[in-house]
């Protein structure tokens, strides 16, 4: 049994502070105001005047501290392993578009990962797919040489003289590792865009709209068809117009998306962010890092994103012709800034950095504090810092004194 005691808690719909989290087997069996003294609490650790919030839930992120998802070896175990010091304790491990058997090989380490958990490392939760089904014009860092037709996949289109894979290629690795894809990034607009989500959607994967042209209209039409996220918002697609609103348009007004924000100041305003969380509220919103093998890195630091050289710069990790390719951000710095530059409670942040994000999801008693539900929690200092970190209640992170 584990006494958290003294800090504020931060439940789904108020603090109580100060207050006692009791964890046994991996769950919280009672949480009650007022601080513990004695044996029974954490004794070695004094928790007034820190925060413990529910576990970070990252549903996009490439990378950390220099490895990338799609490197060699085994870059998913090492991503988990160093994402707990940042207080993500699950996450969905995210590719850009990729050759086919770049796909398959990362989508074999998230199922390993997910049977055989490694201790002391964050949940590996099935992966983010930042798919080859995306927008030429609004590709970003994707890789142009990778990007197919939904058509093709649907067609059936293998390799040719022209691609040395076709879009059924990919569309046969997802469906081939179907409960280690989670998360689908579809540009609805592109030909036989809005069958391929009603495909993925029937085959039960999370379909999340970006990387996008899609007017209005057509991105009512795919969310009809099944599609119910979009990739972080306002990024990769056209901005809103008062006679085009496009798809962000779409998304802001339509409830039946959950939206993805980037939450580092520079990929969105933090005026468009404060628009956001009134347009859907923080219930439909899920703070995400984006991050990058770059992130965690010191400003000049090199490193990877699908093979392709990037540099880490202060406000981003960008291609070496200038192209924005990602974050650096960490999701306690999301929290950070969702409470001091948004103004946004620790409640309301804690909501899209953790409760959203597990419930679009689907994971049922996490991203929460509350009687029963899985002890992944995280320790925060006065300046949003972590502190520890907790993974079933198992303690996976403790910044040592000196703050490492």
């Amino acid at each position: 049994m584990i006494v958290l005691s003294g800090a504020a808690i931060v439940l789904p719909d108020r603090i109580l502070n100060p207050g006692t989290v009791v964890i046994d087997e991996g769950r919280i069996v009672e949480i009650r105001s007022g601080a513990t003294t004695g044996p029974s609490a954490a004794s070695s650790f004094a928790f007034q005047g820190f925060h413990i919030v529910p576990g970070f839930i990252d549903v996009h992120v490439h990378g950390v501290e220099g490895i990338d998802s799609l490197d060699d070896g085994e870059p998913v175990a090492a991503i988990a392993a160093r994402l707990p010091r940042f207080g993500v304790t699950a996450f969905c491990p995210t590719t850009v578009a990729c050759p086919p058997r770049a796909l398959a090989r990362v989508l074999t380490q998230v199922k390993q990962a997910r049977q055989e958990p490694q201790p002391r490392s964050a949940r590996v939760l099935p992966a983010h797919l930042e798919s080859n089904f995306l927008s030429m014009a609004y590709r970003g860092a994707q890789p142009s040489s990778c990007l197919r037709s939904p058509r093709s996949a649907l067609a059936g289109e293998h390799a040719g003289p022209a691609f040395e894979f076709g879009g059924a290629d990919i569309l046969r690795e997802i469906e081939r590792a179907a409960p280690d894809v989670g998360i689908v990034t579809v540009a609805p607009e592109l030909d036989g865009g809005t069958d391929l989500v009603a495909r993925l959607a029937a085959g039960g994967h999370l379909v999340s709209l970006g990387h996008s042209a899609a007017t209005h209209d057509e991105t009512l039409a795919a969310i009809a068809a099944g599609a119910r996220q979009a990739t972080h918002l306002f990024n990769a697609m056209p901005p809103i117009h008062h006679r085009a609103p496009g798809l962000a348009g779409a998304v802001l007004q339509a409830e039946e998306v959950a939206a993805e924000l980037i939450c580092d100041g520079t990929h969105v305003h933090p005026s468009i962010i404060r628009m956001a969380v009134r347009a859907k509220h923080p219930s439909r919103l899920l703070a995400i890092s984006d991050g990058t093998a770059g992130a965690g890195l010191a400003p000049g630091g090199r490193a990877a994103l699908g093979g392709q050289s990037i540099v880490v710069r202060p406000d981003g990790a960008y291609l070496d012709d200038g192209t924005l390719a990602g974050s650096v951000l960490t999701m306690n710095r999301a929290f950070e800034m969702l409470v001091t530059s948004i103004g946004l409670s620790p409640v309301e942040a804690s909501t899209m950095c953790s409760t959203t994000p597990a419930r679009e999801l689907g994971l049922i008693g996490y991203g929460i504090i509350a009687r029963d539900a899985v002890a992944d929690l995280v320790v925060l200092d006065p300046s949003w810092s972590v502190v520890q970190t907790y993974v079933g209640g198992r303690l996976v992170y403790a910044r040592s004194e000196r703050g490492e």
